[in-house]
């Protein structure tokens, strides 16, 4: 069963179902991995890669070794989900060695640099969890440990969002898709970004000074996006702060959002910030800006 043509669900999770650990993208610190795990293991029984803990500069191990972890457990049958250890960097450098995909659906669970895979599961017509990898998990609230269960649990639609924001007020429905804008934008013009017609976009990221986010936005805008999709849903942008100026980098965002003419609402709670709630790529949302709300009309699972 999918949630519209073209995207599949994955099958729900039961409490001690097998879930794999990977590292696809870069390095962690060891101890907030393991407050990770400390969550994840009261709920599941987990599998974690044999080279899990492998290193080659500013990646988890050679682009062979963090392949093998990830594709070993989407094609392992007894493995139910798939939980990233961390983003940073490396996981779109696997783009071009990803096969087909098992023919039993799982979730994958990650965000940022994790982008690039819910791109490329989006792409070949799966749903997948932008939610927290296990480096953040162990530092969020109990609630958001209980929306990522009971979003890969239960045969219900996530429960809506709230935003802080409204850039520009309208409504729009679409499939959920996107992630972290600074990976977003350097899958344009590959074979690895889904189709953005009649969108919600999902846009956050961290650490971008503005002028970076308004050259990646008219990247974006430059290369048609904005007439693609319905809307725009802004998680957080931490870090994002200009040093001694006048202006900020959401005062930027809401400019550049204006000039879309889309129905935008800005501040969800998904991304970089201190919260970090999973939602469904993939899944038919309804986006109202002026409201600031977002609503998930279908579930993740199928």
């Amino acid at each position: 069963m999918s949630n519209r043509p073209g995207y599949q669900g994955f099958l729900p999770l039961h409490r001690g179902a097998r879930v794999a650990v990977v590292a696809p993208a870069g390095p962690f610190e060891r101890a907030a991995l393991e407050a990770g795990l400390a969550v994840l293991e009261r709920r599941y029984s987990l599998r974690l890669a044999p080279e899990l803990f492998a290193r080659q500069r500013y990646l988890a191990g050679t682009d062979a070794q963090r392949l093998a972890q990830l594709t070993a457990a989407l094609a392992d049958p007894d493995i139910e989900a798939v939980f990233c250890a961390r983003g940073g960097y490396g996981a779109m450098r696997l783009l071009p060695a990803l096969q087909g995909l098992p023919s039993t659906p799982k979730p994958l669970v990650g965000f940022s640099d994790i982008t690039a895979l819910h791109a490329w599961l989006q792409r070949n017509g799966r749903i997948s969890v932008h939610g927290p990898v296990l480096t953040q998990l162990g530092t969020l609230d109990p609630r958001t440990h209980e929306r990522l269960f009971a979003l890969l649990e239960e045969d219900a639609p996530a429960a809506p969002l709230l935003a802080t924001d409204t850039y520009v007020p309208g409504a729009a429905e679409g499939p959920l898709l996107g992630g972290t804008l600074a990976v977003l934008s350097r899958l344009l013009g590959t074979p690895y970004l889904p189709s953005l017609e009649g969108a919600v976009l999902l846009l956050e990221d961290v650490g971008e000074q503005p002028y970076r986010l308004d050259r990646m936005w008219t990247h974006l805008a430059l290369a048609g996006v904005f007439r693609q999709v319905r809307g725009i849903a802004l998680g957080a942008f931490t870090g994002c702060e200009p040093r001694d100026a006048d202006y900020t980098s959401a005062q930027v965002l809401s400019d550049l959002a204006a000039e879309t003419g889309l129905p935008c609402a800005a501040g969800f709670p998904i991304g970089h910030g201190e919260r970090n709630e999973p939602v469904p790529l993939g899944v038919r949302v309804r986006l109202d800006a002026t409201a600031r709300t977002l609503t998930f009309l279908h579930r993740a699972t199928g």
